[in-house]
């Protein structure tokens, strides 16, 4: 004999309810259904406070100080608005700037193009098609740390394998093909390899953006003998531009936090033309242990990343009520 579904949960709800201490059970009783949610949600809460919310406004107080890490027993002085100001005013800061922006525009415009081109192919639903979005899909699945030694060995110019396919592609020698000691040559290394890691991630939302555009629009539109390249600019590209423009935030976020694929690769060099703004930060932290500086500068690039992803998702959520 079988036992209903309703009947199950009154059991176990009666089971539960047996089993709770008598004042405790008392006391949920007289507390409202509020009360109860945040009953169960205060240790979350409590853990996103100590971990991210408590670290910000401890690096909020460290940026008017001159504390530093080395020196836990020296005297902390407050200093103002100094650190801000040697933020602002260093042209090392402005030129990992600029260099932050350089792979963070790059490797979005391929990511994207990429990306949606493969997207695009994939939704033909073409025969094993299945069988090559797992294969596209490989190399997100991979530790960056494993990303940047793999790729490091390709970009050797003695054996690895980059190395000799433009050599048989180009005719140049492979000893001159130096992808990271090349100063021209590093910062495309590691856009390359960003893009090879992360595209996959591109497509999969630009494919979720193409697979809920609805099949009678397309239907309607061949009724009106509209052509293939109208539909795509018509419909295609405009129903898919929310996801489009959501890859853009996600990609642009992180890029711009960008530290393990370079720090892997070239460790900000040759020179500093691949030192991005997260590199900077962490040697003024941990090299030269300004403390309170690197704090400022970190508060920065908070405020920059936070303002501009929240004008850009404004504009995200015009295109959306479109």
């Amino acid at each position: 004999m079988t036992l209903s579904n309703s009947s199950i949960v009154d059991k176990a709800a009666e089971a539960a309810a047996k089993a709770t201490p008598v004042p405790i059970a008392i006391r949920v009783r007289g507390l409202s259904d509020r009360a109860i949610a945040w009953l169960f949600i205060a240790p979350a809460i409590t853990l996103l406070l100590a971990i991210n919310i408590f670290p910000l406004l401890w690096a909020v107080y460290l940026s008017f100080t001159n504390f530093r890490a080395n020196r836990p027993n020296a005297v902390v002085e407050g200093v103002g608005f100094r650190n801000y100001q040697r933020v602002l005013n260093d042209p090392d800061i402005w030129q990992a700037m600029q260099t932050t922006a350089h792979f963070v525009f790059w490797t979005i415009l391929l990511q994207m193009l990429i990306g949606f081109a493969l997207a695009y192919l994939i939704d033909r639903k073409f025969r094993g098609h299945a069988f090559w979005t797992t294969i596209v899909l490989i190399p997100m699945m991979l530790s960056p740390a494993v990303v940047g030694n793999f790729w490091r060995f390709l970009y050797e110019p003695q054996i690895g394998l980059f190395a000799y396919a433009v050599s048989f592609l180009s005719g140049i020698p492979t000893t001159q093909i130096q992808m990271l000691g090349n100063v021209s040559l590093a910062p495309w290394a590691i856009i390359i390899v960003d893009t090879w890691m992360w595209t996959p991630y591109v497509m999969l939302i630009c494919l979720a953006g193409l697979r809920s555009i609805p099949d009678y629009i397309y239907e309607a539109a061949e009724v009106d003998r509209a052509s293939a390249w109208r539909q795509f600019w018509s419909i295609t590209v405009p129903m898919a531009l929310p996801f489009i423009m959501l890859a853009v935030l996600f990609r642009g976020i992180e890029n711009f936090k960008m530290f393990d694929m370079v720090t892997l690769l070239t460790g900000g060099g040759p020179g500093s033309v691949t030192e991005v703004a997260s590199i900077t930060l962490k040697r003024q932290a941990f090299e030269t242990w300004a403390t309170g500086r690197s704090s400022a500068f970190a508060i920065v690039l908070f405020v920059a990343v936070f303002g501009l992803a929240n004008i850009y998702v404004k504009a995200l959520n015009r295109v959306k009520q479109r």
